[in-house]
């Protein structure tokens, strides 16, 4: 696949506050320390559409904003310009539970928010609200590949449509009793602001290939190993140590059963 060019990221998980917060962790020259995840700082909502959304959903969208300010600070107007694609392994289970709950009941008193939160695509709806983009927006997942098959939805529109792509991967960890069906134990959410053509101010260049034969990347991090496996967002991990390190190299990131998605990235 031809090159796509990196404009712009977005960090959030225990320990990773942000991007700019994160690259010596990320890098290898400072010590990953857990932490609670910082509280969402997004500010793209009014208040009123702030109660009405989750903590995924809260996740999702402060990710966006950061890797879409980095890209508006390059191209004025970028936020309203872009196509979206929004990927997660299973959406928000917080709303999922309370759904299945309430239909339980014998009156089956579901809430209309929580109706109206329930739909995969409810992140990017959110988005879409909370900066006026009306461009064209995508929300897929892949199970434990949801990231590979989001880099790769994202990067295929930036190389057919020509346009900028923002792709937003986030997972929250679900409450009991789907906790112990669907084991994601960590928060975390990341963001790549994709463009077609390299400017001054690109941060790398990102070439895409599927591949049948080849190992997933770990890292040597223990703590920050154990955060990769711990939700399939998280398995964009490598890919962040190797932009953040600055140098290039081949990062090759869990997809389907028997393929997997290389990415080379050149500084």
């Amino acid at each position: 696949m031809k090159a796509v060019y990196l404009d712009g990221i977005g960090l959030l998980a225990p320990g990773l506050p942000g991007w700019s917060d994160s690259m010596t962790v990320l890098n290898g020259t400072a010590a990953y320390r857990r932490g609670d995840i910082p509280e969402h700082r997004s500010s793209l909502l009014s208040a009123n559409e702030r109660r009405r959304t989750t903590a995924t959903i809260k996740l999702a969208l402060q990710v966006a904003q950061e890797a879409s300010e980095q890209a508006s600070e390059r191209a004025s107007g970028a936020t309203t310009q872009a196509w979206s694609v929004f990927t997660s392994s299973e959406g928000d289970s917080e709303i999922i539970h309370k759904v299945c709950t309430a239909l339980a009941m014998p009156e089956r008193p579901v809430s209309p928010t929580l109706f109206h939160n329930s739909v995969h695509n409810a992140p990017a709806g959110y988005w879409s609200i909370a900066t006026g983009c009306t461009m064209p927006s995508t929300s897929i997942c892949a199970f434990d590949g949801s990231f590979s098959a989001g880099l790769l939805e994202a990067a295929t529109t930036v190389l057919v449509e020509r346009t900028s792509v923002l792709l937003v991967a986030y997972e929250y960890p679900p409450p009991f009793p789907l906790c112990e069906t669907r084991h994601v134990s960590e928060p975390f959410a990341a963001a790549l602001w994709l463009a077609a053509h390299r400017t001054s101010s690109s941060r790398a260049s990102l070439e895409l290939s599927v591949a049948a034969s080849l190992e997933e990347d770990r890292l040597d991090d223990a703590d920050l190993e154990g955060m990769r496996t711990s939700s399939p967002a998280a398995r964009s991990l490598p890919l962040l140590c190797a932009i953040a390190r600055g140098r290039a190299c081949d990062v090759v990131l869990p997809y389907l059963q028997h393929a997997r998605l290389a990415v080379r990235v050149t500084p």
